[in-house]
Formats: structure tokens, sequence, C-alpha cells
């Protein structure tokens, strides 16, 4: 008997019709019955079933003997002496009619007990069961045939050894067929696992069990977060409320973690009653969890990162001491509003510093001064707009963007509204101090963005500083900076042509050993009447006038010469270079890059172009295209500022870069602020789950740089190993050496030979977060 497993339940193949029709031939008819039942009988009590199954067994046999017999009897074929008659129509016949019965009488019983399709049922092994039943045919007519030409019985000895033939031959088309289709199964079921949502992986999980193993119903369940959701009968509890039967069969198969084998979950199978996985069940079973457990890894790895983008977004864009928007958020935001310049209003800043503030903190410290600074914060977000944003820049200054204004003038009024929140005393320790503020107001203009628009702020407000009123609106006429800029202007046009256009070059430093891995350009601009320019105020004007193309071709330019200058003198340095927005809109601007490298003849990994996150929000395929191509020739990204902008999760799910650049406002911060150094520790853990270099900026004493390190961070760039300087005096530098030791600018955190954590090695690039090199324009 061929015995197959569904759900809980075992069926069996037996044989008995080729049996049934050679007794037809060779007795009576009723004796075949009565014999029929006895041996199926007898077979099924040794075989130790369930009563209820040798019941339907034992009738179900009678039955087919019984129809048999009828057949025979209506051919007037039935058994009447010593030698068996050869009617081979009757025993055609009479096979076809068991045949037909037993599928009708199996098939519906199969199918409720197991609740599966009928339909599914009967199609089940088809074109198998027909091949045996004609092979089943052909023996009984063969035995038939050679018992009514020989007369001797010992004909009967070749059936068992045919039937042997049979039953091997269907087994093993069956243990094939099943094999084959199970592993299909198990494929698909292991990609379909392929998701980022952890629920959805446990549902698929769910699905698919039941059916792969043969089950009753099946359940996933995680540790950490908790969580389980469990189904049968194709339908889903994803919140895992319902109970099973107390009587329940479960195995279970423990999910572990892939580095420490600590459990993470459980995956449980359900079946009605006992069953016996066969051997290549349990292998197809540990496959599956290999399968799932991998799964929830992936998923609970892109949920982290998906957490640690929400904090990197939140504390990058928010003032950890009041919880307002920080300058990051008010340029990003401000620089969005006023770029839509849409038909709600007019946009004006106002900037508020409070008068006297020092003195709080002289006279009751710093924690007093904290207090007052969240108690204006609260006042501030309380007495502005729904649509307004309210932000902390840093100390005592704050800044409130206007926005919907109907009219220019306006802004004053929403103004003396806002400083007279202030006016009533804040209590602090006890004690009532009054707080005065002055404030600046500035209308965004037609032309310029979110950092004039500040500057001109600011500017107000010194002015009502100087003239001792609480407020003041921008004026034109007084803005003396604003006609410089205008002059400015008019000579950046031949600062690239007559030389007063330079590039400066600022190392990174490995944190451990104080060895120079690379250097990022800067630049520099000479004026021969304004002197030396802020690089932040002529890169603003560069790009507004038009001039970044050339500008920036001039730049990267001086900063490949450079490159090879270090390299002929033997040290190999990549250099790096920022890239504009513009630029990657441009498919141009790959090849005119390579371009410039072949022209230096520098392989392409000595150029490392940083990216901005506010310049790949776009989801044009153009940038990606752009992008993917730079890194396929080999040039390297590096994601500047990481965690500063909106998009980190999606920059890094989109653009191939090779490092992340943690910017100077956490490394500056990262001794008082404990969110801080929690920001630089997930960005560390971050790059190091996705194999990415981590570069800090602003690294200016030695305490920071032994933090950093103690944090995961394996290099960084700031004042405490080298300001910027030209490419010459870089490699003079590099030539010296610190200690005796060329190339290196920094000594050792730790002594050779000392016993120290190791950290994988990352190759970057530094920059000084306030001396930025103009964006490459296209």
């Amino acid at each position: 008997m061929l015995t197959v497993r569904i759900r809980s339940t075992k069926y069996g193949q037996s044989w008995t019709e080729i049996v049934t029709l050679v007794g037809l031939a060779v007795a009576p008819p009723p004796w075949v019955v009565v014999c029929t039942a006895a041996g199926i009988l007898v077979g099924r009590l040794l075989s130790r079933v369930s009563p209820l199954k040798i019941a339907f067994g034992v009738g179900k046999d009678i039955v087919l003997a019984a129809v048999g017999a009828g057949v025979v009897y209506a051919f007037h074929a039935a058994f009447t002496g010593d030698t068996p008659e050869f009617h081979v129509v009757a025993l055609i016949l009479a096979f076809l009619a068991m045949t037909v019965l037993d599928e009708l009488l199996v098939h519906p019983v199969v199918a409720l007990a197991t609740r599966s399709p009928l339909r599914q049922q009967f199609r089940r092994y088809l074109d198998i069961r027909v091949g045996l039943a004609f092979a089943r045919l052909a023996v009984s007519v063969v035995i038939v045939w050679l018992l009514s030409v020989n007369g001797d019985a010992q004909v009967l000895l070749v059936a068992p050894l045919l039937i042997l033939t049979l039953h091997l031959w269907y087994s093993s088309r069956i243990r094939k067929r099943d094999e084959r289709a199970s592993w299909q199964r198990l494929a698909s079921s292991a990609e379909a696992l392929n998701d980022v949502d952890l629920r959805r992986v446990m549902e698929v999980a769910v699905e698919w069990t039941p059916d792969l193993f043969s089950a009753d119903g099946a359940e996933v369940e995680v540790f950490d977060p908790p969580m389980r959701v469990r189904g049968s009968g194709g339908k889903i509890d994803a919140a895992g409320e319902g109970e099973w039967p107390s009587d329940a069969y479960v195995i279970t198969t423990v999910l572990e973690d892939r580095q420490d084998k600590t459990p993470i979950g459980e995956l449980r199978l359900r079946f009605r009653g006992p069953v016996q996985l066969n051997e290549m069940e349990i292998y197809k079973l540990r496959t599956f969890s290999s399968a799932l457990n991998t799964a929830i890894h992936n998923a609970s790895a892109y949920a982290e990162l998906q957490r640690v983008a929400v904090v990197h977004a939140h504390d990058a864009a928010h003032d950890a001491l009041t919880g307002l928007a920080n300058r990051r958020q008010l340029l990003d935001q401000g620089q969005r509003m006023i770029a839509e310049r849409h038909a709600d209003g007019v946009i004006a800043l106002l900037l508020l510093d409070l008068n006297h503030f020092k003195e709080v903190n002289d006279t009751l410290g710093h924690a007093a001064g904290d207090d007052v600074l969240r108690q204006v914060a609260d006042r501030l977000k309380t007495a502005a707009h729904a649509g307004d944003l309210v932000s902390r820049l840093g100390g005592d200054e704050f800044a409130v963007l206007l926005t919907g204004l109907p009219a220019p003038a306006i802004a004053a009024h929403r103004a003396e509204r806002l400083i007279a929140a202030l006016r009533e005393p804040i209590e602090v320790e006890g004690m009532r101090i009054s707080i005065e503020a002055s404030g600046g107001i500035a209308t965004a203009a037609s032309s310029g963005g979110i950092a004039e628009l500040l500057r001109r702020a600011d500017v107000a407000m010194y002015q009502a500083k100087r003239s001792g009123g609480r407020i003041a609106t921008y004026s034109h006429a007084r803005d003396t900076a604003d006609i410089g800029r205008f002059a400015i202007t008019g000579s950046m046009s031949s600062a690239v042509a007559d030389g007063t256009l330079t590039v400066d070059f600022q190392p990174i430093v490995d944190l451990v050993s104080g060895e120079v891995r690379a250097a990022e350009a800067l630049a520099r601009w000479h004026h021969p009447d304004h002197g030396t320019v802020d690089p932040l105020r002529f890169l603003e004007t560069v790009e507004r006038s038009g001039l970044l193309p050339a500008f920036a071709e001039a730049v990267l330019d001086q900063a490949l010469l450079a490159c090879v200058s270090w390299r002929e003198a033997g040290f190999d340095l990549p250099v790096a270079v920022n890239v504009a927005p513009r630029s990657l809109l441009d498919p141009r601007f790959p090849g005119s890059v390579m371009t410039r490298l072949r022209t230096h003849d520098l392989p392409p990994d000595r150029l490392i172009l940083e990216l901005t996150e506010t310049l790949t929000i776009s989801q044009l395929e153009v940038v990606d295209q752009v992008l993917g191509r730079l890194r396929d020739e080999g040039v390297r990204l590096a994601l500047d500022d990481f965690g500063t902008g909106y998009s980190s999760l999606s920059v890094l799910s989109r653009i191939p870069v090779h490092e992340l650049k943690i910017d100077s406002e956490f490394v500056t911060a990262m001794e008082t602020s404990p969110e801080a150094g929690a920001v630089i520790r997930s960005t560390v853990d971050l790059g190091r789950s996705l194999d990415l270099a981590v570069v800090a900026e602003g690294v200016d004493s030695e305490p920071q740089r032994r933090a950093l390190w103690e944090l995961g961070c394996t290099a960084g760039q700031g004042q405490l190993f080298a300001r910027p300087m030209t490419a010459a005096r870089l490699l003079a530098s590099l030539h010296r050496g610190s200690g005796g030791r060329p190339g290196t600018l920094a000594p050792a955190l730790h002594d050779e030979g000392a016993v120290i954590r190791l950290t994988p090695h990352r190759r970057a690039v530094p920059r000084q977060r306030s001396e930025r090199l103009p964006h490459l324009g296209g």
C-alpha cells in the first residue's frame, strides 16, 4: 500500500482491483466478495488504523468487489468450472466500473476531511493515476489470460512480482513529482518573503507554510518587537489573538539570530493530530526557517534604518533645548517656500535677539538661562500663526518665518504681537525676570533665497539695536553689505582668468594613526580691492550671477593638478569636489568629468564627488543615471552633512554612495549634548551596516578626536589636524610629517604594540563646513 499524508491524516493506495479481477476469473463471485472483505479487514487491522478508516476501507472494497461481480454476471462470464475462461470485455468493463466507483467514493471523502476543493483533489496526480489504471488493467488481463491458457495455478505466483513492480513505479513517480513541486513552492515562498515590512513577512510565511508542509495552520512569533501572526484555512489573523484547540499537535522551530544564535522568534505548524515529518520535510522546514530568519533580519534592519532616519531627520531639524526648528530646518523650509512662491501671500522673516541675556546666565547660571529660553520658545509658538515656522538659531537668537501675509506691511504688526508675548515677566527659580528683545523684519524679494532673507533680517535687527527700538524693517538704502555685493559681482567674471581665484586644501586624517587619507578642495578669492572675500559670500554671488560653470571648471582643474603633484611626490591622496544640483541634471556631466581625469592621467577613484541631501531629493531619472554612470566609471561618491536633511534613507536607497560625512554641528555639540552623541553613534552604526565610510567634520580638539574614535568613527577633519592650505604647503607638511612620520599630521592615539579596539578602515574626504567649494555647474 502506498501511503500519502495530507494534513494530519494518512491516506493509502491499495491494489485490490487486480486481486478482485483475478479472483472473479478463478472463483465464484460471492466467494470473491467475502474473501475481499476478510482480506481488507485483516490488512487494515494489522496496519493499526482508526476504526473509522477500517470501516470505510472494508465497506468501499466490498462495494467495488460487488460491482465487479455484477458486471461479470451481466456478461455471463462468472466462474462455473475448474478451468478459468478468458472474457476480456467483461474484465475490462468490470475494471472500469470498479476504478470509476473508487474515484467517486475516495476523493470526496478526502476533500471533505482535508477541507480542500473537490476539483483540486480530483486533478491531483490525474495523469499518473490514469497511467497506473491502464497498467493495473494490463496486469489483470495478462494473469487471467495465462490462467485460461495454461490452467496452472502456479501462474498466480507471477502476480505479486507484477504488483510490486507497479507499486515501485507508482511510488517513484509520486515521490519525484511531490519533491519537484515541493521545492518549486519552497523557492517561490522564499522569494515572496523578500519584503521590507516585518508584519508582511510574517503574513507571507503564515500563508505559505500550511501548503508547504500540509499543515492545518501556522503561526509566526517575533520576540522583539513582540509580534505574532496566525493563520489557517487561507485566513490570516494578523493580531494573533485567536486560540488554537487545546488538543492541537504543534511542531515548533526556533528562529535564531544569525550572529549570536540567540532566539528571535518561533515558527509553529499546527496539526489536528500527531504527525511525524519525514526526512525531506524536516530538511524543507529547516530551509524555509532559514529563509524566514533571513527575511525577518532584513525587515528588522530596514525598520532600524527607518528609525535611525527619523531620529536623524528630527535631531537635524530641531533644537535640542527648546524643541523648535533649528537653523537647518529654517533654511530648508524657507528656501522651499520661497522657490514655490504661490499665491498664498507674502513671506517675511522676523529675527529676534534677547537683550542682556548674558546677564541671566552670569547671574543665575546656565540652567536658569536654559529655562528662560524654553519659556521664550513656548510663548513664541503660542503667539505665532498656524502656518508660521518658529525656530531657534542658537544662543539667544530666534527666528519666525511669517507666511500668508496679505501685504508686506502686515509683517510689522505680526512682529509686534510676537514681541508683545515676551513682555510678561518670566518666573525662574522663584524670581520674576523681565525679557526684552530686538527684532528685524525682512520680506522675501523677487530674487534671492532664504540666506539672503536671513541676512537682511539680521541687518534690520542690528539697526533696531543701534537705534534703541524694538523692531526695525529692512531698508535697502542702509544695507552697505548689499551694495558691496554688486561690486564683487562685477569683478567675479575676471577672477578665473587673472589668477585671483585659488584653491586651498584641507586634509582628512585617520583618527587612530594620524595618517592623511585624502584632501578636499576649498575655493579662495583674493579680491584686488576687498581683500580675501568670505567664501559663503562670494559663492552665493557666483551662483546668482550665472558664472558657476566656468568657476567650478577652474576649481576642478586646480584640484586635479594638485592631486597629480602629490601623486608624483609619493602621496597618493584622493581629492574631493562638491557637486551642484544643476550638474546632475546634465547628462553630459559624467563625460566632462571623465575627460578631465584622462587629461590629468588620474584614475577615476582619485576623485570624490560630494553630494548634499537637498540636491538628491529629486526623483528625476536623469539624476540617477548621471550618478550611476559616475560610479560605474569608478568615481567615488560621498553624502555630505548626512542626517541634516529630510531624505537620508531615500537617498541611500537610490544613490550608491561610498561614504557618509557627519556634520560639524553634531561634533561640536557632542561633548554637552547626549542627542548629538546619539546621532553620531547611529550614523556610524548605519555606515558599518551598509559598509560605508564615515567621516566626521569639525574635529577641533583631542577630546573630540578620542570621543569620535570611541564611537567607532575612524576618520575626521578639522583644525586639530590642519587649517586649509595651498597644495604646496600640504605637500611640505606631508613630507615633514608628525613626529618624524611622513604622511601624518598628528601623533597616533596609541603606541605601537598597544592593544586597541579594531575598527574597519575607511578612506574618505574632509571638509570644513563653513568653507565650501563652489558646486560644479553644468
